[in-house]
């Protein structure tokens, strides 16, 4: 990420969110984002020296997000900024077209993108290089089993976003 990188913290029923980006010409409110922490992530972004807080810049982000949270957003109209191998961009492309509520196994991902069955980890390998936790719902892949499994955010925070989500297949749920 460049000097120009911009950050900001916003509050959410998940915690602290770390929302990383970049300025954008075509994005919403003018910051493509380029990362989307929670706290204690697994992989997740950590502030740097060089980048520069502006709340103002997500303000469009935010509101999406918080309308999310409140169950009165269902989809995200967020630019992202490209990253990652052509591989995982694939895998992240079948990911945003995952609908709110529902779940898909790795196998379910492996198949939408014309990978081979043997190709499951792979695809579980670029689901969890996700950097945008939310808004690209990585959360909505299961076990095939129908378990919880893998999320770099938690278990528990995955099962919590599916029950927001309504999703009618949240097997081998954790423990209240």
């Amino acid at each position: 990420m460049t000097a120009t990188t911009v950050y900001t913290t916003l509050g959410s029923p998940l915690g602290d969110l770390l929302l990383v980006g970049v300025p954008s010409a075509t994005a919403p409110g003018g910051t493509a984002l380029v990362s989307l922490s929670v706290p204690d992530q697994k992989g997740g972004a950590t502030v740097h020296g060089t980048w520069t807080r502006d709340p103002a810049a997500f303000s469009e982000i935010a509101a999406q997000l918080t309308a999310y949270f409140e169950g009165r957003r269902t989809r995200f109209g967020i630019e992202y900024a490209r990253g990652g191998t052509p591989f995982q961009g694939r895998v992240w492309e079948a990911l945003d077209a995952i609908p709110y509520g529902e779940t898909f196994t790795y196998g379910d991902i492996a198949t939408r993108i014309g990978a081979p069955r043997a190709a499951v980890r792979a695809v579980g390998t670029a689901i969890g290089r996700n950097p945008l936790l939310i808004v690209r719902p990585c959360h909505r892949v299961i076990g095939a089993n129908g378990t919880l499994t893998g999320y770099a955010g938690g278990l528990r925070r995955k099962e919590q976003l599916l029950r927001l989500e309504g999703a009618a297949c949240v097997t081998g749920t954790l423990p209240a």
